[in-house]
């Protein structure tokens, strides 16, 4: 695998001690407890999780401005039903780019380049969507758009997970999925009442303060010292601790798995399919296709058609939907560095199946014509279930674990194949999801409800419980496999 058992017993034994501190220790209290980390609130970190998650943000306001503008600018701009579709699926189009790009350029300029860069594409997006006076322009601005999205979709969650302690990493990381609900949603509800242009415009707000933000917080330390620049990279660990936080285990412990896995060589797309990164490859890759081919995307593009299909309010219902949205992620990211992940990833898929299946009832139940007074409820009971147990767990926890399980050494390549194979998945399932609804409504949720059901045996056979441990134990032990 990718570390040899040499490697694991010297990284072992360094961790016992052998090996001197990077930071000469300090001195602990009376009661032998380390104050550190300003007393036990690591202020930094929640900053830079906030700065960071501005382009989670940013992720959701992309996404989620289509939906609520499609009458004003195709009425305004006389675009064709094919014009606007273009408009539309050309987003998935350039996140995917931004997929395959996001992860070398993060490893090679750093995290926080990175996002500078996926703002200024977003902020250039929707000043040509602002002045577009023709389809042309709206394309372009919707292109730059998802690229950006797509470099915000992987760089954002790994720069969480590599500032934050242990203790905290799955609740912060899971915020980046919190975020992304709280754009949609906002995009959504105000997009109601705002001019198409002016809702262009509030979508620079979370640009600007990132890239303002980006200035006021540290890189991440282990970019840092994966680049050699050990100097920078010990006070950016002391920043993000506090300045009274002894910090010598932790940077001894990063220091000396990096250099373990320097001694390998540099990867590239081929070699993540090498017995030693195998494992690592396939939770990752593995978790994204349960996420978006269990039929989210689907479900999320087409509410409105699904409530209105099954004799349901479609506005009462999307609003609805988008509040528990929101509500049940920042429930589920709470809940992560306690629960665990894998018993969120079992809720969440128990949650999942239960909703197709009720869901794929309803629809039988209209196409028959029977029970008709039961069909909306049962709709409704379906698609809010569904959406609350995806909310729960594998809206967030997917993304928690990609940036946990890669090694340093192949984050960059393997972290854009993830995300690549999520955005691929997503463009897939939106675009199939009308032709399985013409061919059976109640056949679509059944199929969806039985790739679940493969995922929930999917995560536990093979995906590792990651809570409580730090990033070099987690990628040791998969590695070790």
């Amino acid at each position: 695998m990718a570390i040899n058992e040499e490697d694991i017993e010297n990284h072992e034994s360094r961790e016992r001690g052998v090996q001197e501190p990077l930071l000469v220790p300090r001195e602990k209290d009376q009661a032998g407890k380390d104050e550190g980390t300003d007393k036990g609130r690591p202020w930094m970190v929640y900053f830079s999780t906030f700065v960071a998650v501005c382009g989670s943000y940013e992720f959701g306001t992309c996404a989620g401005y289509s939906s609520p503008t499609q009458d004003a600018i195709v009425e305004e701009l006389s675009l064709s039903t094919a014009e606007y579709s273009v408009f539309g699926s050309i987003l998935t189009f350039g996140a995917m780019i931004g997929a395959i790009t996001g992860g070398p350029i993060a490893d090679f300029v750093g995290r926080k380049w990175t996002m500078r860069m996926a703002s200024a594409f977003c902020a250039a997006g929707w000043l040509a969507i602002y002045f577009a006076e023709g389809a042309l322009a709206l394309d372009i601005g919707r292109l730059a758009t998802g690229y950006g999205m797509g470099v915000f979709s992987y760089v954002v969650p790994i720069f969480i997970a590599e500032i934050t302690p242990k203790n905290l990493r799955g609740a912060l990381t899971a915020v980046n999925q919190l975020m992304i609900c709280a754009g949609v949603s906002v995009s959504f509800i105000i997009g109601t009442v705002l001019a198409w242009r002016v809702l262009a415009l509030i979508g620079l707000i979370p640009c600007a303060v990132l890239l303002i933000g980006l200035f006021l917080i540290p890189e991440s330390p282990r970019w840092l010292a994966k680049t050699g620049r050990e100097k920078e990279f010990e006070a950016a660990l002391q920043k993000l601790r506090g300045k009274d936080a002894d910090i010598s285990e932790e940077a001894a412990e990063i220091q000396d798995y990096i250099e373990t896995l320097q001694r390998l060589p540099k990867a590239s797309m081929l070699d993540l399919f090498q017995r030693r990164y195998l494992s690592s490859v396939i939770i990752g890759v593995g978790l994204m296709v349960v996420q978006q081919f269990g039929g989210i995307n689907g479900v999320c593009f087409y509410t409105s058609n699904i409530f209105e299909e099954a004799g349901f309010s479609s506005s009462v219902g999307t609003i609805t939907y988008a509040i528990l949205q929101v509500i049940v992620t920042a429930i589920g990211a709470a809940l992560v560095d306690r629960a665990g992940r894998k018993p969120l990833l079992l809720i969440s898929g128990t949650g999942l199946v239960l909703g197709c299946i009720i869901t794929a009832l309803s629809f039988f139940l209209k196409v028959y014509d029977l029970a008709a007074d039961a069909v909306p409820i049962l709709a409704v009971t379906g698609i809010l279930l569904y959406i609350a147990a995806f909310s729960a767990g594998m809206g967030a926890v997917p993304w928690v674990v990609m940036s946990e399980i890669f090694p340093i050494n192949i984050k960059g390549v393997a972290g854009g194949f993830a995300t690549l194979v999520n955005w691929f998945g997503a463009w897939a399932v939106s675009y199939t999801f009308n032709y399985l609804m013409s061919w059976s409504s109640y056949g679509t949720f059944l199929i969806y409800a039985a790739i679940n059901a493969a995922g929930m045996v999917f995560v536990i056979t093979v995906v590792p419980e990651t809570k409580g441990r730090s990033l070099e134990q987690i990628q040791a032990a998969i590695n070790r496999e």
